[in-house]
């Protein structure tokens, strides 16, 4: 596993477990250090972070406004308002210091790796980042129109009040949902590579795949609407697709790079 500078070796290049723990500890120590310091930068910044997560929220006022719906979002407690700031800071933190702590996972993974496997970790590694990224951006984009749907639903004569930790709770776990559901590729890219499954399986399995996606998207999505369901599924449905394809391209080149022998011809062993 993963070697700092100036630790003792044993014979075969390995580390014994206590050097191993050691080293575990201090990347996790490293890892909380930055997490901490980023939620600081998260409590100076407050004011923006809180303004581009009620964008979506402010954007459809209007829009309820003119259906007579009167909305507005509320912190309730006497110490709701610290919580809901320390949250949003925390989250924060574990964001801007994602590069940090998945680094440290990376460096403490990686020399147990072959050479090819490390190029392969870090290349797939550096995809997940964008696809993740991009989840999170259609999430934010389809935000308002998953609230206006929803809020829309509120009968006359009723004033519709959201607690603000409710509303934060909802977009959170709406950007994380479409954020790991984009990983989808990189997950089954992977499990091709390690050979667990093949693009012949996949494409076999598509059928119920896409099934599951539709199911998963129905019971992800906080909102619970149709729209929103199928905002989420159908961009899984694409990539699923799309890794099937990759799959089977690997598939293929893998063949080809297997040496074929003739049944009367000795093997290279």
């Amino acid at each position: 596993m993963g070697r700092n500078k100036g630790t003792a070796k044993v014979p075969g290049g390995t580390m014994p477990l206590l050097e191993h723990l050691r080293e575990l500890r201090n990347r996790l120590l490293r890892s909380v250090l930055a997490i901490i310091a980023a939620t600081v930068l998260g409590f100076v910044f407050y004011e923006q972070l809180l303004a581009f997560l009620t964008d979506p929220y402010r954007g459809i006022e209007p829009d309820l406004a003119a259906q007579g719906i009167d909305t507005n979002l509320v912190i309730t407690g006497i110490g709701g308002a610290f919580q809901f700031q320390l949250k949003i800071a925390l989250v924060a933190g574990i964001v801007i210091a994602s590069p940090v702590w998945i680094w440290q996972l990376w460096a403490f993974v990686l020399p147990a790796l072959h050479r090819n496997e490390r190029r392969g970790a870090l290349l797939l590694t550096g995809i997940g980042v964008p696809l993740f990224l991009s989840g999170v951006a259609l999430a934010y984009v389809i935000l308002p129109k998953a609230i206006l749907l929803l809020i829309g639903f509120v009968p006359d004569g009723f004033e519709s009040l959201v607690s603000g930790a409710e509303y934060y709770d909802f977009i959170i776990r709406m950007m994380l949902v479409f954020g790991i559901a984009a990983e989808i590729p990189l997950a089954v890219v992977l499990l091709n590579r390690l050979g667990v499954v093949s693009g012949k399986a996949l494409v076999r399995a598509r059928p119920w795949t896409v099934v599951g996606i539709f199911v998963f998207a129905a019971v992800a999505t906080p909102s619970t609407d149709p729209l929103t369901m199928l905002f989420l599924a159908i961009p899984m449905t694409f990539l699923y697709l799309v890794s099937e394809v990759i799959a089977r391209l690997t598939d293929r080149r893998r063949a080809r790079d297997v040496p074929t022998i003739a049944d009367d011809e000795a093997s290279p062993l």
